[in-house]
């Protein structure tokens, strides 16, 4: 079964459409600690992945699984309390499935948000990084295989894969609420497990400012797909090697809740403006 097949892309945008008036134009992936945003929708419709026809399911701590419809300053939304990963065992295809779906729903711009490690001394955790650029490390890309000119070229164009527009919007409107932003490159792997202080003094020499393990794959596909994208991390630890202590999810976790307020912000300000 291939997942990026148009039969079961159409198939899960079906049982959607059917369960909701809400036809979203914007999309938004809230990574771990993030998802208190979906509390935050008007008309909406919740959906477990286990509901949605052919989605697989989030095992992961601080993701909700769930789809989320409704209405958010203005805008109708598809709101992913949850992602799926590939370390979770499952092909680039199937995690990035979702974006396939929200672009047959009408989706045309992206947010993609995710917990990353801190690899550039200048940050701290809490700090929010809008991604300029990402590394794909992974050693995995959800169009390998054969490729449906319906759903995109077969050479799509990378060279502008977070929206130069969406991230001045970004910075802008983070220095209207009164705090700053950074800017960086995001390195994503395909984890689980925290990297080594080796490997992250090797991604800094390649240039990458933060570290994940999710994210790259679903900004290729929605490239692919024509949509738009905007990306930010939440800086929840400094990466293996720059602090003496260990890496845990739990601080992950502490992190995110701590900065919540900031982010909920923002993304409220700049959603307007997309």
């Amino acid at each position: 079964m291939t997942y990026a097949s148009k039969a079961i892309i159409d198939e899960t945008a079906a049982y959607l459409a059917s369960r909701t008036r809400i036809r979203p134009e914007v999309g938004l992936i809230l990574g771990s600690g993030l998802g208190v945003l979906g509390d935050e929708l008007d008309d909406s419709v919740t959906i477990p992945y286990a509901d949605i026809p052919h989605f697989p399911m989030s095992t992961v701590e601080g993701h909700a699984g769930e789809l989320v419809l409704g209405r958010l300053q203005g805008r109708q939304v598809a709101l992913m309390r949850g992602r799926f990963h590939m370390y979770e065992g499952y092909e680039a295809e199937r995690t990035t499935l979702p974006i396939r779906v929200m672009k047959a729903l009408g989706v045309k711009t992206l947010l993609v948000t995710n917990a990353a490690g801190g690899i550039n001394l200048g940050y701290e955790p809490g700090d929010l990084m809008v991604i300029s650029d990402h590394l794909n490390l992974t050693g995995r890309n959800p169009l390998a295989g054969p490729n449906d000119n319906a759903l995109g070229v077969r050479f799509p164009d990378m060279s502008e894969a977070y929206s130069r527009r969406l991230r001045e919007v970004v910075k802008s409107t983070a220095s209207e609420l009164g705090f700053a932003v950074k800017e960086g490159i995001y390195a994503g792997l395909l984890g689980p497990n925290y990297e080594t202080p080796a490997e992250i003094c090797m991604l800094r020499t390649l240039g990458a400012d933060a570290v994940g393990m999710s994210t790259v794959s679903e900004v290729i596909v929605a490239r692919h797909s024509g949509i738009e994208v905007m990306g930010i991390s939440c800086i929840s630890n400094m990466a293996a090697g720059i602090l003496d202590q260990p890496l845990s999810h739990e601080e992950v976790m502490e992190t995110s809740e701590k900065v919540k307020e900031r982010f909920i912000s923002l993304v409220m300000a700049v959603l307007p403006k997309m």
